[in-house]
């Protein structure tokens, strides 16, 4: 036997040996391993770490309730690691809010931890020995996350594929298969390992379990040859200013700040030589008074709109119909030179709790942003047509998380806009894992994109999700870039979600051969 066989055969046996509270106690910190390989950290070797325990925990799991135990475990520890930083907006109206953060932390953690304690009951009903279980977990996994993109609103934050952000030839296999089937991939390649402990003879096990990372190898060698033939993003395109004034949550909504937080943007706004860009980009609600009924405002809005440019600003705006109750919307406005709106976009894709209510009636609480109204969601996705700008697809604040939900079906645009405000966040972990996610965006579909953040991080990535230019977190600044073409629509853009779903069915078919074959 080799040595690697051995010490695996060995540490299997201690996982399996586990029992009450020390199984609990293993599966919380393999799941709290999985978001060191998440951005800003990208540690990539903890996945092979996480899913290897995770197959031999549920190994020694003998009933439905102890595979869901341990599953929930994992799941709340993944999910306590990689959301810590959901609690840091609880601390910008800390007197009113702070005394949430245990239920934000442990509700928040153990709540999406059900998914994969689910995920761990369903699969331990189809767990054999050998390679089949490998297929039945990764196809498992890949089902539970993307239902946690859609059930309860969703919140498809930190798939596992996301992790793959940091190597720009694997982050091309989203163009093909999506996050969600990247996460399928990453999944089966780290949790194969567990087969160096399975009961092959010793001339399969090496296979068996390298037979993930033989997958990773030649869907990273794919995605090279597509970067390798992909066009250099360079010329051509409109000059875009990314405007990211740095303003501090608790200071951007305080009467006697608006007038100077407003004087900031319009400074960071103006030329400082060279040539003038085509459009400006303010992020997410950089206006806090409502634009359209302000009309000072939109007076000293047009001394920095380019001549025959554009201004695009998030900006809050309410409607007063007859015989209804005021409506508030989190919105993206587009100005001309002349202070006239040429188009609107209302956010569709609210945040719970931070822009409206859920079960309002029931629950005895208040959304912690600005006001006591809840945002209306608009219609989207969208395209929007400028005059002198190319058709683009906006995106407000966690939008841009969502796979195959980002572009107008049936009428694609040219590029996506995606303007937030992750100063809630601090210098935390969660800018960095929002960028990830934009960049993953447009990746699958293709597309160029341009993010504006208040503190950051704003850049432009091109249509490959290379990264052309950012501002970093925390920074103020103006940043001028040409905007980069798009690329052909992708498998993913043509078929979206579509893929991902029919590789959990080809993980399954997998699981029952091999089993039947008594792999």
């Amino acid at each position: 036997m080799s040595f690697a066989s051995s010490t695996c055969n060995g540490i299997a046996g201690w996982f399996l040996s586990l029992r009450s509270w020390k199984r609990w106690s293993a599966a919380l910190i393999l799941g709290a391993l999985i978001p060191m390989s998440q951005p800003p950290v990208h540690l990539m070797p903890v996945l092979f770490v996480s899913f290897t325990g995770l197959v031999w925990l549920v190994d020694g799991t003998r009933t439905w309730r102890s595979a869901f135990g341990v599953g929930w475990l994992f799941g709340a520890g993944y999910h306590a690691c990689g959301l810590y930083w959901v609690s840091e907006a609880l601390l910008v109206d800390a007197s009113r809010f702070a005394w949430l953060i245990p239920f934000n932390f442990f509700g928040l953690s153990l709540g999406l931890g059900l998914f994969t304690g689910i995920m761990a009951l369903v699969a331990r009903l189809f767990w054999r020995p050998g390679i089949s279980r490998i297929f039945v977990l990764a196809g498992m996994w890949t089902l539970f996350e993307g239902l946690r993109g859609i059930l309860f609103t969703g919140f498809p934050w930190n798939p596992v594929g996301n992790a793959w952000v940091a190597f720009d030839s694997v982050l091309q296999v989203a163009s093909w298969i999506g996050v969600y089937g990247l996460s399928l991939v990453t999944v089966y390649a780290s949790a194969a390992v567990a087969l160096m402990a399975n009961h092959y003879s010793i001339r399969h096990r090496t296979p068996a379990a390298a037979s993930g990372l033989a997958v990773l190898m030649v869907l990273a060698i794919a995605g090279f040859v597509r970067l390798d033939t992909a066009a250099t993003p360079l010329g051509g395109g409109h000059l875009i200013r990314l405007v990211q004034p740095n303003i501090a949550q608790r200071d951007k909504w305080r009467p006697e700040l608006i007038a100077s937080n407003f004087a900031r943007h319009l400074r960071l706004s103006k030329s400082n030589g060279g040539k003038r860009p085509l459009l400006v980009v303010w992020p997410e609600t950089a206006v806090s008074a409502d634009l359209l009924a302000n009309s000072a405002a939109q007076t000293l809005l047009r001394e920095v709109i380019p001549e025959d440019g554009l201004l695009i600003t998030g900006a809050l705006r309410s409607v007063q119909s007859p015989g209804r109750p005021i409506q508030a919307f989190n919105s993206l406005v587009a100005l001309d030179s002349f202070g006239r709106v040429q188009n609107i976009y209302d956010k569709h894709h609210l945040v719970p709790f931070g822009e409206y209510v859920p079960l309002r009636s029931v629950l005895p609480l208040n959304k912690i942003s600005e006001g006591n109204i809840d945002f209306t969601p608009g219609r989207g996705p969208a395209t929007l047509r400028l005059p002198g700008i190319s058709p683009f697809g906006p995106l407000i604040c966690y939008e841009v998380i969502f796979p195959g939900e980002v572009v107008a079906r049936g009428d694609r645009p040219d590029w996506l806009l995606n303007v937030t405000n992750d100063a809630w966040f601090g210098q935390s972990a969660g800018p960095h894992q929002h960028f990830s996610s934009a960049r993953m965006r447009a990746v699958e579909e293709g597309l160029p994109l341009v993010r504006v953040a208040n503190t950051g991080i704003s850049g432009v990535v091109d249509a490959h999700g290379r990264v052309i230019a950012t501002l970093a977190l925390g920074f103020e600044g103006a940043l001028n870039v040409i905007l980069p073409p798009p690329a052909a629509p992708t498998l993913f853009s043509r078929f979206g979600n579509l893929i991902p779903g029919t590789l959990i069915w080809i993980s399954f078919i997998f699981a029952f051969v091999t089993q039947k074959r008594g792999l």
